[in-house]
């Protein structure tokens, strides 16, 4: 398992992006995830990522997130060899999963993400390794 990347609601893509890009980041690539109602720019920062998130919807998970929160830290992304495995493991502890099958997140991988009550108030994000 390792981090995959850090989640960040923002308010402005194009904003935020320029400053990551100020000190010295790269955005490999923006995309927006329908189904999320969000859109993505993925930023390599050493082995993991940074991941800025602009709502493409108020309605939508970050527009609601960023309404009452306001932009900052919003997940944390592991990598898991077997994501259905972890799920099922989670669930059988008893952890309040949000998801209890994997969804297609950016980049067409599988994810899923795991309530902040059984994470000690973090979003966990998990994703499966891809081969």
């Amino acid at each position: 398992m390792k981090l995959d990347h850090v989640g960040v609601a923002v308010s402005s893509l194009a904003e935020a992006r320029r400053f990551y890009e100020d000190l010295g980041l790269v955005c490999s690539g923006e995309e927006v995830v329908e189904d999320q109602k969000v859109r993505t720019a993925f930023l390599p920062l050493g082995e993991t990522h940074l991941e800025l998130l602009e709502s493409t919807d108020p309605q939508g998970p970050i527009g609601k997130f960023l309404e009452k929160r306001g932009p900052g830290l919003h997940h944390v992304c592991v990598e898991v060899p077997d994501i259905v495995a972890a799920l099922a493991l989670l669930a059988g502890r008893g952890h309040a999963l949000i998801d209890k099958t994997p969804r297609t997140g950016a980049g067409g991988r599988r994810v899923a993400f795991v309530h902040p009550k059984s994470t000690g108030g973090v979003l966990i994000e998990l994703t499966e390794r891809q081969a």
